[in-house]
C-alpha cells in the first residue's frame, strides 16, 4: 500500500450536522432548543457560576489567608548566559535589553540578573538585582556590576 492508495476507515469520516436545516435531522426550526427565552437566543446562557439571582455561592465563602499578589515586586529577568551576545565591554541595562528584544517589558522594579549560563566577556552590568552566582560570574569574567 502507498500513501496515496490510503483512505480512512469506514465510518470514521462523517458529514457535518447541521442543526436547525430539517434535511431529516429531526432538529429543524428551534434546533432543539425550545421556543423562547435566555437559552433558545444566539449567544443566550447564564454566565459560570450564575445563581439566578441568588448569591452565587464563590460569594458566599468567606476569604481565607492572605495573598501577596497585589503587593508583589515584578522584575524584568535575564540570564548571564544569554548577555554573551554582547560586545566585550559594552553597558548593558534594561533600556538595551528592551530594544534588543532580550526582555519582553520594562517591568515597575527593573532588572534582575539570574546565574544561569556562562559568561566570557567583560560587561558592564546595570541592574536593580543580581543573584549570587550571576554576580560571581560577571566579575569572574572582569565585568564590574552597578546597582541601580
Amino acid at each position: 500500500m502507498k500513501l496515496h492508495q490510503m483512505k480512512p476507515a469506514d465510518g470514521a469520516k462523517t458529514a457535518k450536522f447541521r442543526k436547525g436545516r430539517g434535511e431529516g435531522s429531526g432538529l429543524g426550526k428551534t434546533a432543539g432548543k425550545g421556543q423562547k427565552g435566555q437559552n433558545s437566543r444566539s449567544g443566550g446562557g447564564v454566565r459560570l457560576g450564575f445563581e439566578g439571582g441568588q448569591i452565587p455561592l464563590v460569594r458566599q465563602l468567606p476569604i481565607r489567608g492572605f495573598n501577596n499578589y497585589n503587593f508583589r515586586k515584578v522584575y524584568s529577568t535575564i540570564n548571564v548566559g544569554d548577555l554573551e551576545e554582547f560586545e566585550p565591554n559594552s553597558v548593558i541595562d534594561i533600556e538595551l535589553l528592551y530594544t534588543t528584544r532580550f526582555v519582553g517589558k520594562i517591568e515597575p522594579y527593573g532588572l534582575k540578573v539570574l546565574g544561569n549560563g556562562e559568561l566570557t566577556k567583560p560587561l558592564i552590568v546595570r541592574a536593580a538585582k543580581f543573584t549570587k552566582t550571576a554576580e560571581q560570574k560577571i566579575l569572574a569574567a572582569g565585568g564590574k556590576i552597578e546597582v541601580i
